[in-house]
């Protein structure tokens, strides 16, 4: 064997005992006659004890080892004269008799520590350096102890785990697909799931009643901290279950992860509509771990002044920041540049600073009184030492967006976005329908298949827009980590969807022939629900980046630049497939 024990193993109970360990050295110290060297693998670290009093040729081979060579070492577990309390078996070590290089390395880009020297693109182009880590290690083995108590939980209520097919066909709705050419079908392409979405509706027809897979996904989107080209969701779809039935369940699973993974137990989750949402937090993944909620103040600056901004806009709203009175012009320069930032998007800033004293002190005091101001005080529910900041515009969902962006920046400045507490809900009634500019028609908010509230079937003709879905998300810490809807399982009403949506009956059948055909052989009452995996594993690790969970993400551009891909494919490939690659400028 290479190795009796693991790097993280032994301990004072085995004192005299022989041991042989394998690993990567992670460092070297030579003090005297003494050589020390640290010894790691994926289970911790072990001091060896290299003694040229005791063999010289043994010393000077051990002073040779560079970093990363991966070495196998044979001797005697001793008791450590200076204990180190900071690792595991720190009151150890061992005391080296042979020592053979397994292989030797080059001196590494960066330093394989917790607290690295290496930047973001050095460390992902050398990513199989970068898993040595121990910050890195420790996401993906929480990530295997999250996809364990899933599968647990979920078998344990009779969900069976079931693969579907990667090569699949084209949709057309949601985000852009990847496409796989076909070289036995010339001119034909594959697509790559964006989910399993009609393939798990399917397995309902088919009367396989509980399904789960942890299952590939890949969408052709602009990617950003929380999205990569290719993710991994807990996909899960359920037949003869009302919208509460999915919602119990797996709020229960999210509860059973949150004690097992953090140690928290989740109270009942409160269920907001989206409406509310949008009103009071101007998302519908709103943070709770803190307030400023919105507070509507066209009403309140009614007739109290003449400004022109608020007086012309279609919505004013306002947050209230405990405590910042004390913001100086600097720092309430830099929010301003911050709502006018094209992300954000905002004209400008109005502020009211309520100091401690009593006064008030505005950006807008030429055009308002001190009793005007000290009136939108009491609207606002602020007090004395407080900041409000408000935006207004011409269309009220705008700005709320935009003044969601500023209430989660103050919540970033101040602190309270506390990765170490989790406030989750569930947002329900979201809109079935919302409006494409780019495709200027009418797009499922969702996918085409979510079953419309049975109480506004009656408007789909002639007020589409105001038809709500029986669709929910699992949103944590202002996050949406999961999400699903209520099925239609009757073939008129997804024709009727279809209609709405915009497709002719040739197109309709053309992509989803196939499910339509299915419904008319008994198709149950289902829903389902999918988590973003590497999302829900990002929030149990604390973590900003989803790609600091997958073992080999790719980059902002989409690409693997450890793998360089993607890439130029050769000719005779092209041949093969009967392509031509046509770059235009």
């Amino acid at each position: 064997m290479y190795r009796t024990n693991t790097c993280g193993e032994l301990r004072l109970t085995d004192a005299g005992k022989e041991v042989t360990l394998a690993g990567w050295v992670q460092r070297t110290r030579k003090m005297g006659g003494m050589t020390f060297v640290d010894l790691r693998d994926r289970y911790g670290i072990t001091q060896f004890v290299f003694n040229e009093a005791d063999d010289k040729d043994l010393c000077e081979q051990a002073n040779k080892l560079g970093r990363e060579y991966c070495i196998q070492v044979k001797g005697t577990v001793s008791e450590r004269q200076s204990k180190n309390p900071k690792i595991d078996t720190g009151d150890i070590e061992v005391i080296a008799k042979q020592l053979t290089i397994l292989s030797p390395s080059l001196t590494p880009p960066f330093t394989i520590e917790d607290n690295t020297d290496g930047g973001d693109d050095l460390r992902m182009k050398y990513r199989y350096l970068d898993l040595r880590r121990n910050a890195v290690r420790k996401n993906l083995e929480l990530r295997h102890r999250m996809t364990i108590l899933i599968r647990n939980f979920l078998d344990s209520r009779q969900f069976m785990e079931v693969e579907t097919p990667i090569l699949i066909g084209s949709t057309p709705e949601g985000a852009r697909d990847f496409v796989v050419p076909s070289r036995m079908n010339p001119g034909q392409f594959y697509a790559l799931p964006q989910s399993p979405q009609t393939l798990k509706q399917l397995l309902m027809v088919a009367g396989f009643d509980r399904y789960f897979q942890i299952a590939k996904c890949f969408r052709d989107e602009d990617l950003r901290a929380d999205r990569q080209p290719e993710f991994t969701q807990i996909d899960c779809e359920m037949s003869y279950v009302e919208q509460d039935d999915v919602l119990e369940i797996f709020e229960d699973m999210a509860r059973h992860l949150f004690k097992e993974i953090r140690g928290v137990e989740l109270p009942q989750l409160q269920r907001m509509t989206w409406h509310e949402a949008m009103k009071r937090f101007g998302s519908d993944k709103p943070d709770l771990r803190f307030g400023m909620e919105f507070v509507e103040l066209k009403d309140a600056f009614k007739g109290k002044g003449e400004f022109s901004l608020f007086d012309e806009a279609a919505y004013i709203g306002g947050i209230c920041v405990p405590g910042c009175a004390d913001y100086s012009r600097k720092q309430l320069n830099e929010l301003t540049d911050f709502v006018k930032r094209p992300q954000v998007g905002a004209k400008g800033l109005v502020y009211i600073k309520y100091e401690a004293d009593g006064s008030v002190k505005s950006s807008v005091d030429k055009f308002y009184t001190p009793e005007a101001l000290n009136e939108i005080k009491q609207v606002m529910g602020a007090k004395d030492g407080d900041l409000v900041l408000i935006l207004c515009g011409d269309n009220a969902n705008k700005t709320r967006i935009q003044l969601c962006s500023l209430r989660l920046e103050m919540g970033e400045r101040l602190g309270l976005r506390d990765k170490n507490v989790f406030k989750c809900l569930w947002i329900v009634d979201f809109p079935l329908f919302e409006w494409s500019d780019e495709e200027q028609r009418l797009m499922a908010t969702h996918h085409p298949f979510t079953m419309p509230n049975p109480d506004d079937i009656p408007l789909l003709d002639e007020h589409p827009e105001q038809v709500r879905a029986l669709a929910y998300d699992f949103v944590c810490n202002g996050i949406e980590v999961g999400g699903g809807s209520i099925r239609i399982h009757d073939t008129q009403l997804q024709e009727r969807m279809f209609e709405v949506l915009g497709f002719t009956k040739e197109r309709a059948e053309a992509q989803f022939g196939f499910l339509m055909n299915a419904f008319k052989y008994g198709a149950p009452p289902h829903a389902g629900l999918a988590f973003g995996l590497d999302r829900f594993v990002s929030i149990m690790a604390g973590l900003d980046s989803i790609r600091d969970c997958i073992a080999f993400p790719k980059n902002n551009s989409g690409r693997d630049v450890m793998l360089d891909a993607p890439s130029v494919i050769d000719d005779k490939q092209l041949d093969e497939l009967q392509l031509r690659v046509d770059l235009k400028k």
